[in-house]
């Protein structure tokens, strides 16, 4: 079952909201292109990727008013599969050029949402869609916190410095950098399940957090609700850290 936020995300795309489409761009947009880039195994070039990946997106908002969980395929491989039809279609093309003639588009249809299940979605691809997904949660971070409170998490979680170090590179004292990382930390737990849930229409892609090492619900204490999971949120900035350093990897092989 679908959540509310994904529920509304989807019905934005429907709409034809720009904004909705963007956001769609923004996060999969990468994953698309770097599968797109693989299937084609040096014969398109990066342009034709892009174009290809842009191709993708347009099919995918012609045929998002069928789109159905329901149907056993996730949203990710579904999209997917219409890359696979994408650069098929491109390669028909320029095969049937060489050979003089011309070849129409096919069409994509629904039978192709039912294929999804089978187009070969690897764990390298369903990784680097989670990650992506990630990856969204900490730039709203970046952008909508304070600076000084980003940095502070940047240095500490994301470049693996001490606390000390931070704490003298800032000007401030260590329980401030302490303080500091917990509000960033809490802000971020809330961005990654605003996101999971909007992108993620699979009970099963929900649960991808927590089998990442990402615990979105902290223990609190009964008495005053301060966060005393200290374990668990070492185990939480440990597994943000290797997913962000994983990501640029991924966007540096791009």
């Amino acid at each position: 079952m679908l959540s509310n936020l994904t529920t509304s995300f989807v019905a934005r795309l429907r709409a034809n909201d720009e904004a909705a489409w963007f956001e769609l761009w923004e996060i999969f947009g990468p994953v698309v292109r770097a599968q797109l880039t693989k299937w084609g195994r040096g014969r398109i070039g990066v342009e034709t990727v892009r174009d290809l990946s842009q191709e993708t997106l347009a099919a995918l908002s012609n045929s998002i008013d069928r789109y159905d969980p329901a149907r056993g395929a996730r949203f990710s491989t579904w999209l997917l599969a219409i890359a696979k039809h994408v650069l098929g279609d491109e390669i028909d093309r320029r095969m049937a050029l060489k050979r003089g003639g011309g070849k129409a588009n096919a069409e994509f249809d629904e039978a192709w949402m039912s294929q999804a299940s089978t187009v070969g979605a690897d764990e390298q691809y369903e990784a680097a869609v989670f990650r992506a997904k990630v990856s969204a949660a900490i730039k709203m971070v970046e952008r909508e916190t304070d600076f000084t409170d980003f940095s502070i998490y940047r240095m500490r979680v994301l470049d693996g410095q001490s606390g000390k170090e931070v704490a003298e590179a800032i000007g401030v004292s260590e329980p401030t950098v302490s303080r500091r990382l917990t509000r960033i930390r809490g802000v971020l737990r809330g961005r990654l399940r605003e996101v999971i849930s909007t992108y993620s229409f699979t009970e099963e892609e929900i649960a991808e957090a927590e089998r990442n090492g990402l615990s979105l619900t902290p223990n609190l204490d009964a008495g005053d609700g301060a966060d005393t999971d200290r374990a668990g949120d070492a185990l939480f900035d440990d597994a943000i850290a290797e997913i962000y350093h994983r990501q640029l990897e991924y966007d540096a092989a791009e």
